[in-house]
Formats: structure tokens, C-alpha cells, sequence
């Protein structure tokens, strides 16, 4: 019996592995890590690393080079050299001469020396605009094809549970319509400059017990279908997503990278996905080693082949064992066939086959002014104002402005744990950033040339020393306005306060930061707040009561042009336009908590804990007002059909500024348990003070499907709720819409996607 025939291969390819040793096909399925060394750039690496040397790895042929650019601070055109020249020795010196697929990470954009950053993927949720992200996605794809770059490890499509957890800020959203909408946004245009994309963590990652890094999950089938699913369903299928990575987590003691139920019962036979499945790093290994459901290696290689892990990452750790239980007859060597051939037809479609390594290129620009043009205007983007009593804009004429706090004049503050910067460079103390990236303090003095700026660190962003406080104190005294820049400091396994594996027990700013800022609110001086960060903190007392600051900013690290882009929203020269994709906390305590919750999942009478946010999902202020009237929409449509649901938005402030219309339902009845809101729509709309406009949403009512008591996916007839406020929570306008006739079973034919069309009014 064959496992190969479903599919897809050329005659070239199919004749390429009739012509394959055993040796030669498991070589096809394995990476080699070419600069890895005593640097930790990846989970329990110094544990898993193998001391086969290069050339041993390449006899038989190789699969991937793994973060050729990524791994250490190396000049990409010299770098470039060596790749080319080591493309064509697999080419002339191996038996088959097939070069390798060379990855790179590339989650805020090409993870290398010299490369743009562009905001963290939270910052992209914030904005709530995929055709920017689309075009990030071409310009990081560009990139990284003239480099030789094949294969990009994003985005990343876990939906937020746990603030707590540390990867939270490479996340987009707790809502998985938004994480999807905008993943699947960031795949189109990685893909459309002809690198793959690889979605991870496949699935349910985020979803770990008491937000750790690696943890159980206890997701039952409902969330996992309804909830975790759907963003990676939406890349798969609207967005033609090439590459898959296994999520880390177990499920219900399953671990995902041995489980087929995931890698090929959902993915490839329910979805039909066609490409190929990577390994996160050292997963198939870690069958053996830290879930124990393998005796040894070779049993956590068949385990991960037949599960669907086609290609173990970052470097055979597993699969070369294979060869002897192979061998022996103890394995089907058509398992093995099964992800050769996917392999090698993915190989024959990025050109690898016929390509030309003669010529590296001599010249690049990995920070050109579209990168950095792009940057700024996402970084603006995502910027939100979670509060202001009038302080912001500050006036023209604002003579002394105090810039204080540990991340105010700090560039490493501005980049998430994976920009290479924090994730890389922080390893090689002493070499140059490769890059410009103004801190805010920088940016402030720039935005500001006639004002006086004091500067004070305050505190650092851990630990306890609060001998700074002082001095930061008498510097806001001095001032006309204090802005107070706290938060993070990415990193990844200890080394940061937020990051992979920087998880956390509670969810108040790491070290002093909160004595400075109630220090600093202390003296009267009007306090503008900036919470630089990779995840929301329970800031509370920050927003609301007596101890109030005048005005508070949230930026998600918002990448190399997000100093100037907060000192432009700070000054009024840019307009905030930026929402909260993930609900500001409350405590660490009314953790895990999703906006997506039912009933019983908010405050009720029948208990003492409420876990209401500071801030919900879709809060974000301007420096004008909108007013969201006459929403309507279809009276009844069949259930699996389309509604159109149209709303008018008008500018009713003296400012221009961007409206965030945000489209809410609520199943008001249903035979399980549905969220008190969920999210069905959005669309940016910038407006002139005065203007209107009315938009227009098609969306399918498969945006309403749930999971029901029998595991289908359905659209029940019934009543639903429909909304549009400046957030969740605020029914500013609603309608009703009923869904008729027979349930309707979900098909692979459904669309999960909702269009919009704007039409501008007359101003007024």
C-alpha cells in the first residue's frame, strides 16, 4: 500500500524519487542549521543541537538551510556569496543536485542584520487594516527573495486567551475573524512576492494552562473548532497558505506533532491543504524528550511522518533515525515517499530545480524608503488612545515637555521578542543596530525643536532600584506636561519581561514602573502615559479614579518608525486611529478571558469576581467624535445565505479622523451556548469634519456558525442581535436580522469572508 497517491507531483518529481536512495529521500526531509552554536535562539536548543559538521549533513542532498541570514549579525551580501555558492555545490556535488529551501523568520519583517522592523504583530491587530498588512508582506517578501529566501516562519495565527502568556505580542488578536482576516492579508502578500508562508502554531498553542510557554491545553472540541481553527482555515483556504507549522501544545494529553486528527484529518483531508508540514523546532524531538510518548528518536519520527510532519526543523534531530527501523521493515518506507514527494513538488514550484545560482546579488537595500514609509504609517495606525481628558493634542505653544521612563529613550524597546534585534542582537553586545530607529525621546525633540525637553529615567523596566524616581519627579515639576514611556522590554527565555518564554504571574508593569508613574501623576503636572508593550496590562488605576493620568497611550512595539509616529500623534500632526485587538485586563486574576465569552463568562450576581476589562475589545479614542446612526439590515435571509447590513458614520467633531466601524451580533438563542458579542465586520473610513458616509457589509451568515452537540459546523435559523458602538460594549445603533428556514451544515463551498463598500455622504 502506497501513502502518496492523493498527491499532487509532476512526472519530473515522481521520477526523481523512483531514482532516491533512503539515505537521499530522508535527507530531503530534514533542515541543518549552518551558524547555530552556543547562541539560544530557539527552545531548549543547547539541549538539541547536533554536532554533525556541514559537509556531513549535504552528502546525500538537504531539505532546508535553516536562518542562513538569521542566526548571527553577517553582512547580507557577503552572506549571499556563500549561499549561492553553497546552492551550487548541492547542485554539482550531490547525486541529484537538488539545492536546498532556505527559511528565515520573518514576523516583523526579515529577521537579519541591516533589515527593516516593522511593527509586532499585536500592532497589526491595532490597526485593524489587512491591505497594509498585505502590502508589509509584499515589501518583507521582496526582501527576502533577493536574498535567496525561499521560505518565511509567519505569521503567526494563535488566538489570544492568555495575556500572561509571553507570546502574546507575537499574536494578532483574541479575535480570531480579525486574526484570520489580517493573517490571511500577510500571507497573500509574503506569497505574492513568491516566498511561502508558513502559518503556525498549528493548533492551540495560545491556549495554555495558565498562559506557560509549552503547557498542556485543556481546549475542549468546541473552542478548538469555533475559536482556534478558523484563523488557520481562512489562511488555508482564502489565502493559499504553502506551509503549515505544528503548534509545541498538547491537547487533552495529545501531543499535535503525533496526532493526525490535526496535521491530516483537519488540515489536509477537511481543508485540503496541499503543501507542506514543517516541524517547529526540535518538536518531533520532543515526542521522545519532554512529552514521553515515544521510547526514542526513531518513535517520535514515525510518529510526527505519520501524523503529517513532512519536514523536521531545525535540524534532523529525528528523522535520520528513521533509516534503520526503515531498513529493518519496521517502517513503510512509503511514509517516507509520502513527504519526499511533497517536498520535492514544492521545490519544483519555487524554480528550485532549474535554478540558477551563478550570480548572487551584489547590492541591497533590506531598509529602503518604502520600508520605512510603511513602517511609519502601520505604527501610526496601531497607535490607541485609551483615554484623554483633553490634554492631547498638546498646544502648539507647550514650552518644557519632561520625557521620562526606562523605555522612552530606549530603541530595543520599539521591536518585538522576534525582530532580530531583540532576538539576535542582543546576543552579539557592541555590534550596530544596522538601521535607524529613533527612541521617542529623539522623536519628541524632533517633533518639538522650539521646546525645552527635560529627560529622566526614572526607573528601569525591571527590578527595584527606585533611586531614579527623584530625579524624574523634579524634571516633571520643571515641565508644562510629562510624557511617561513604561512597559516591556522584549526578549525570549528570561532574557526580557515579555517574549517566548517570558510568561508571567501577574499583569501588573514589570519592576517600579507603576511607583514611578503615581510618583510622576504625584506633582500635579499633567501626565501623558505611554505603555510600550507585547502584552495589555492591568493599568486601571492609571485610567480611571483619582490617580488618573491626563492621558494614556497603548503602542504594541511598534517597530523602527514608531518613535515618530508617537511623537506625531502626541503633537496632533497624526490622528489616533488605533483599537484594541486584545481587552485590557482587569487583574491577572479574571485570566483567561476572552470578549467571546457567553453569559456566564461576565459578571453575574452569583458571584463576588468580576472580570469585566479596563478597556474592551475595539476600545480606541480620537481627537474628534463620531456618530454611528441607521443601522439596517436584511429582515430575514436563509440561514447559509448573505446579509447585507448597512450603517451610517458621520464625522461630528472639528477634527478630520479615521472611524473604526465595527459590526457586532449576538445569537440570542441557540442550542449551545453563543459569545454575548462577536465581531462580523470592520472597516476603516476616514472622514472630514462633517462628512458622512454609509457602509455597506455583505457578510454570510456562516460568520454566525458554531459547532454543535454532534461536532458539525452549523448556522441554526433564529433571531440575532446586530450592533455598531465604538466598541463591544456600546450598542450605539442596532438592528435585528432573522435566519430562516432548515440548518445549514457548513460546506468547503461556504465564504467565510465579508466584503464592505463605502459611499461617501454630502458634508455638512
Amino acid at each position: 500500500m502506497t501513502l502518496e497517491h492523493d498527491i499532487a507531483a509532476s512526472a519530473r518529481v515522481r521520477d526523481l524519487l523512483a531514482d532516491m536512495t533512503l539515505d537521499e529521500k530522508l535527507a530531503q526531509l530534514v533542515g541543518f542549521w549552518v551558524d547555530q552554536g552556543d547562541e539560544l535562539v530557539a527552545p531548549m536548543a543547547g539541549e538539541m543541537a547536533t554536532s554533525t559538521r556541514y559537509e556531513e549533513a549535504t552528502a546525500h542532498g538537504l531539505g532546508h538551510l535553516t536562518r542562513v541570514y538569521g542566526t548571527r549579525p553577517v553582512d547580507p551580501i557577503e552572506r549571499a556569496e556563500w549561499l549561492w555558492s553553497a546552492q551550487r555545490t548541492l547542485q554539482t556535488e550531490t547525486r541529484l543536485g537538488i539545492p536546498a529551501i532556505v527559511h528565515e523568520e520573518c514576523l516583523t519583517g526579515l529577521a537579519a542584520w541591516q533589515a527593516a522592523t516593522f511593527p509586532t504583530p499585536l500592532a497589526w491587530g491595532a490597526a485593524f487594516d489587512p491591505e497594509l498588512v498585505a502590502e508589509m508582506g509584499r515589501l518583507i517578501g521582496a526582501s527576502m527573495r533577493e536574498l535567496g529566501i525561499h521560505q518565511g516562519l509567519a505569521p503567526v495565527l494563535d488566538v489570544i486567551r492568555d495575556p500572561r502568556w509571553g507570546r502574546v505580542d507575537e499574536c494578532i488578536a483574541e479575535d480570531p475573524y480579525v486574526v484570520g482576516t489580517i493573517g490571511t492579508a500577510y500571507v497573500r502578500g509574503l506569497q505574492q512576492s513568491g516566498v511561502i508562508a508558513t502559518l503556525k502554531h498549528f493548533v492551540g498553542y495560545s491556549a495554555s494552562q495558565a498562559g506557560r510557554n509549552h503547557a498542556p491545553v485543556h481546549a475542549g472540541p468546541r473552542e478548538i473548532a469555533d475559536v482556534l481553527l478558523p484563523p488557520f482555515e481562512m489562511a488555508v483556504r482564502d489565502g493559499g497558505a504553502r506551509s503549515v507549522m505544528n503548534s509545541y501544545a498538547e491537547i487533552d494529553g495529545m501531543p499535535v506533532a503525533g496526532t493526525p486528527a490535526y496535521l491530516t484529518d483537519i488540515l489536509r483531508d477537511a481543508w485540503g491543504f496541499d503543501g507542506v508540514v514543517v516541524s517547529d523546532y526540535f518538536s518531533v524531538a520532543f515526542l521522545h524528550t519532554m512529552h514521553a510518548v515515544a521510547a526514542d528518536r526513531a518513535a517520535a519520527a514515525e510518529l510526527a511522518l505519520t501524523a503529517g510532519i513532512d519536514v523536521e526543523l531545525p535540524s534532523g534531530d529525528a528523522f535520520p533515525a528513521l533509516a534503520a527501523r526503515v531498513r529493518d521493515g519496521l517502517v513503510d518506507e512509503s511514509l517516507v515517499d509520502r513527504a519526499v514527494l511533497r517536498v520535492l513538488a514544492q521545490k519544483e514550484q519555487l524554480g528550485l530545480l532549474d535554478a540558477d545560482f551563478t550570480t548572487p546579488p551584489r547590492a541591497v537595500d533590506l531598509d529602503s524608503p518604502a520600508h520605512r514609509a510603511l513602517a511609519g504609517t502601520l505604527a501610526a495606525e496601531s497607535i490607541v488612545l485609551l483615554s484623554n481628558d483633553g490634554t492631547l493634542p498638546l498646544r502648539p505653544d507647550t514650552q518644557t515637555i519632561a520625557v521620562i521612563g526606562p523605555n522612552a529613550d530606549s530603541p530595543h524597546a520599539l521591536m518585538g521578542c522576534y525582530s532580530f534585534a531583540n532576538h539576535v542582537l542582543a546576543l552579539h553586545p557592541g555590534v550596530p543596530l544596522g538601521f535607524e530607529i529613533p527612541s521617542i525621546t529623539e522623536a519628541v525633540r524632533a517633533e518639538h525643536p522650539s521646546a525645552r525637553i527635560l529627560t529622566a529615567l526614572g526607573c528601569e523596566v525591571e527590578g527595584t532600584d527606585r533611586s531614579g524616581i527623584a530625579e524624574a519627579v523634579d524634571a516633571a515639576r520643571q515641565a508644562d506636561v510629562a510624557i511617561v514611556v513604561v512597559g516591556d522590554r522584549a526578549g525570549l527565555f528570561g532574557r526580557g519581561t515579555v517574549g517566548e518564554g517570558n510568561d508571567v504571574e501577574d499583569l501588573e508593569l514589570p519592576g517600579v514602573q507603576r511607583e514611578l508613574v503615581e510618583a510622576i501623576v504625584a506633582t500635579g503636572t499633567p501626565v501623558v502615559l505611554v505603555v510600550l508593550s507585547g502584552r495589555p496590562y492591568a493599568i486601571g488605576w492609571a485610567l480611571d479614579g483619582p490617580g488618573a493620568v491626563a492621558a494614556a497611550l497603548q503602542t504594541f512595539f511598534p517597530g523602527e518608525e514608531g518613535g515618530p509616529a508617537l511623537a506625531g500623534i502626541i503633537s496632533g500632526r497624526i490622528e489616533p486611529s488605533g483599537h484594541l485587538p486584545v481587552s485590557l485586563p482587569r487583574s491577572a486574576g479574571a485570566q483567561p478571558y476572552s470578549y467571546l465569552h457567553p453569559l456566564l463568562g461576565g459578571p453575574t450576581e452569583i458571584t463576588s469576581a468580576d472580570s469585566t476589562p479596563v478597556r474592551p475589545f475595539g476600545h480606541g479614542l480620537t481627537y474628534t467624535s463620531f456618530a454611528r446612526t441607521d443601522l439596517t439590515a436584511d429582515a430575514a435571509v436563509p440561514a447559509g445565505a448573505a446579509a447585507i447590513v448597512s450603517v451610517t458614520v458621520r464625522n461630528t467633531g472639528e477634527r478630520a479622523g479615521i472611524d473604526l466601524v465595527q459590526l457586532y451580533a449576538h445569537d440570542v438563542y441557540a442550542s449551545v451556548t453563543r459569545p454575548v458579542a462577536q465581531l462580523l465586520a470592520y472597516q476603516r473610513v476616514a472622514l472630514e469634519p462633517g462628512e458622512s458616509a454609509t457602509v455597506t457589509f455583505d457578510v454570510p451568515t456562516t460568520r454566525l456558525a458554531f459547532t454543535d452537540s454532534a461536532g458539525d459546523r452549523i448556522v441554526e435559523p433564529g433571531s440575532v442581535a446586530l450592533w455598531v458602538g465604538p466598541s463591544c460594549d456600546v450598542r450605539e445603533t442596532e438592528a435585528t436580522l432573522e435566519l430562516t428556514g432548515a440548518v445549514h451544515t457548513v460546506t468547503a463551498a461556504d465564504a467565510r469572508l465579508c466584503t464592505s463598500r463605502v459611499a461617501r455622504g454630502v458634508r455638512v
